[in-house]
């Protein structure tokens, strides 16, 4: 890692400060280097706009004269901890105390602000170097300041906990400082830290909200309300592909307290003072249904999936070397199919959103992932102005995907125009289960070709409901691994919402492609983590830029796996099972320890190690791994949701089974030492899992298992495929 930065862009375009009214410095920064016009400092922070000219700015950072600094998040909150890690990495370079920083949620201007999403675990690794440089060119101008008032040179001075000291010792804290820092020019040049210089980053760092959250202050979406709101519960159609014929709203009128019924589309929406009120409305409403086709059934589904795996039509993604040829020329073929079913996200917030839509403005506010493009889709579905909305965004209680789309605030800003009037929809749990966007259901066939004892060809084919989001998965592990490649996906066009479920495709495709490795290991006869190793060895020194993983980290983190999981050396009666995998920028291994309980495979323990690069804040990261692991083991164990004439068969929690406290393993986390730049720690964690354990179940029982979840498929021996 550099330690002297030279930018390849203007800092002094970069960044631009001003002095507050009111005494202090204001440093306003572009956080991606992709400037917008005609932005605006948040609208929180106490001061004079009117003296600021930051024409390309979307964070800022408050300097007060008594040398407290706050630092305004811009990115969504939903639990992985950016709040707290982001504007580490500032406090990192300025050099201030964490006990002199205050934390503060900006107010959410789309139009000012660059990449304000929640997904993809790219938060921090897309932040890591405009946010410390951010830190260290507001120190430079601090230090630059002290030196011109005491007339020595800033060569001469360094800094140390928000204080800075010359060579004769003499010291000026920030806050004395920071009037005349504003007024100079910006440094086009800065040093950043060596990483073992770090004081803050690497260190434990409680969650800034956290005494918010456990003394239930109001954070979240659901807690949001305005004077004058009413409350909206939403009758949507029964099953997919239904549409409304008409209804019958006498009774729900009838109801004390319901104040409207609006119709919008295929929904009818109960206006109310509160949302028990509401909800009793819509359980009131009478409405009459009809369908345009055939309604959709999980058996269908499973049908059609597997005819496309056994058809012709595919999309290749990537194609190495001749797959067919190996096939022909082998001597043994392994095939294998895997499957896995529809699910929901089940957040423990349910969906909700406030808007208020008036001639003037459109306001929206409430837990969102995207609320950029959900400002944009509100303007494209009223026909207004971009430039007439707003997003305000609350803390969110779960997102894994579902709060990408939006479609909850798109309700609340239709109703509010037509009723005209400030509206709050709020879906209950029977709600979201059953009107939700959900995980597809995929098959994958893998197939390997053997060849005098060796791997010669490997072919993985996806078939998948509303599929678009390949993305670099023909680029992972094993692809350079095998000389003869291919990644073919084919699609089914269904009226089931589908999207993002937490680590796309990954959460189940690595599950796949880890079982067959295991088995085809067991078939060659050569020990399962050797088989990886040699793989990895083949990959090493390639110039195909198309790979996204680096088998030397992956190589380091199974290595350090095997070591620290005892693998071999449990006591008798402990099963284990291991899985590797590269999703998200991040490597990551793990080992399953699972034991027989009256003939049930239970979990105990998952070790996890880790390759994310730098860790930023150790307890914040912790939490990922083992909500990320927890999740996954959670969902390959138990996850099962099914349609029957469109309509989902899994309304609750009562019938919807999830992991419970009792059945979480113990996680034990290993990071790799690096000073490589961080990556993403809110999915990569959960893929591995699923294979972990299905290989330990594989131990423990002589099952091996095609489909998840694994509890209701135990009975399944034989390949599928």
């Amino acid at each position: 890692m550099k330690d002297n930065v030279s930018p390849s862009f203007s800092r002094r375009s970069f960044i631009k400060t001003s002095a507050l009214a009111g005494g202090g410095m204001l440093i306003g920064f572009n956080l991606f280097q992709a400037c917008k016009p005609e932005a605006k400092p948040p609208v929180d922070i106490p001061i004079d706009i009117s003296q600021l000219n930051f024409n390309d700015f979307n964070a800022f950072i408050k300097i007060a004269d008594n040398g407290m600094v706050t630092i305004f998040s811009p990115n969504p909150e939903i639990g992985q901890g950016v709040k707290t890690s982001m504007p580490m990495l500032i406090a990192e370079e300025l050099d201030v105390s964490w006990d002199n920083v205050h934390v503060a949620q900006g107010a959410l201007d789309t139009k000012n602000f660059t990449r304000q999403v929640a997904g993809g675990s790219q938060s921090l690794r897309q932040g890591w170097e405009p946010l410390r440089q951010t830190g260290a060119t507001a120190r430079q101008m601090l230090i630059n300041a002290a030196a011109a008032k005491w007339g020595v040179d800033a060569s001469e001075c360094k800094t140390e906990n928000g204080v800075i000291i010359n060579a004769n010792g003499d010291k000026l804290g920030y806050g004395d400082v920071v009037k005349e820092a504003a007024a100079l020019e910006v440094p086009e040049n800065i040093t950043l830290k060596n990483p073992k210089d770090f004081k803050i980053i690497g260190k434990n760092i409680s969650n800034v909200d956290v005494d918010k959250i456990i003394t239930g202050q109001s954070l979240y979406g659901m807690d949001y309300k305005e004077e004058g709101m009413v409350y909206a519960s939403v009758l949507r159609p029964p099953a997919f592909g239904k549409k409304l014929v008409d209804f019958d709203d006498a009774e729900t009128r009838a109801i004390s307290g319901v104040h409207d019924v609006v119709k919008f589309g295929d929904k009818i929406a109960v206006l109310a003072k509160d949302t028990w009120t509401a909800m009793k409305g819509k359980k009131a409403l009478n409405a009459n249904w009809t369908s345009d086709s055939k309604l959709e059934n999980t058996e269908d589904h499973d049908k059609i999936l597997m005819n496309l795996l056994n058809g012709k039509e595919f999309n290749t993604l990537r194609a190495d070397g001749n797959v067919k040829k190996a096939f022909a020329q082998a001597d043994q073929v392994i095939e294998r199919t895997y499957e896995s079913p529809f699910l929901p996200h089940n957040c423990m917030e349910p969906m909700n959103f406030f808007a208020d839509v008036t001639p003037e403005k459109i306001r929206l506010v409430g837990p969102i992932q995207t609320p950029a493009g959900t400002a944009r889709r509100v303007a494209n579905l009223l026909e207004r102005d971009p430039e007439d909305v707003s997003v305000e965004m609350t803390r969110m209680g779960g997102g894994f995907g579902r709060r990408l789309y939006g479609d909850f605030a798109l309700e609340a800003a239709e109703i509010s125009k037509i009723a005209q009037k400030p509206v709050k929809v709020v879906y209950s749990r029977e709600d979201d289960m059953s009107a939700g966007i959900y995980r597809p259901a995929i098959k994958y066939k893998i197939s390997a070709s053997i060849k005098d004892g060796k791997i010669s060809g490997y072919h993985l084919k996806e078939a998948s409901v509303n599929s678009n989001m390949y993305g670099l998965i023909p680029n992972f592990f094993p692809a350079g691994a095998i000389e003869n490649y291919q990644v073919d996906v084919a699609n089914y066009n269904s009226k089931i919402t589908t999207g993002a479920w937490r680590a796309p495709y990954t959460n189940f495709l690595s599950f796949a492609e880890q079982s067959f490795f295991d088995e085809l290991a067991e078939i060659l006869e050569i020990d399962r983590i050797q088989l990886r190793l040699d793989l990895l060895q083949k990959v090493k020194g390639t110039t195909d830029e198309r790979i996204q993983y680096s088998p030397e980290r992956l190589e380091k983190v199974i290595k350090v796996a095997v070591d620290k999981s005892g693998w071999g050396k449990t006591k008798e009666g402990t099963y284990q099972g291991f899985s590797a995998y590269y999703c998200h920028n991040t490597h990551v291994a793990e080992v399953a320890d699972v034991v027989l309980e009256n003939d049930i495979p239970v979990v105990k323990k998952v070790t996890c190690v880790v390759d994310c690069g730098i860790v930023v804040n150790p307890l914040g990261a912790k939490n990922q791994i083992e909500g990320g692991v927890i999740d996954g083991v959670g969902h390959a164990m138990y996850g099962d949701f099914s349609f029957k004439d469109g309509v989902p068969q899994d309304k609750n929690f009562n019938t919807y089974r999830l992991i419970r406290i009792n059945e979480t393993p113990v996680v034990e986390t290993h990071f790799i030492e690096s000073d490589i730049a961080p990556t993403g720690l809110g999915e990569p964690t959960l893929p591995p899992a699923g294979a972990a354990v299905a290989n330990a179940i594989k131990a423990a029982k002589g099952i091996r298992l095609y489909k998840q979840p694994f509890i209701k498929n135990m009975n399944s021996k034989a390949p599928l495929g």
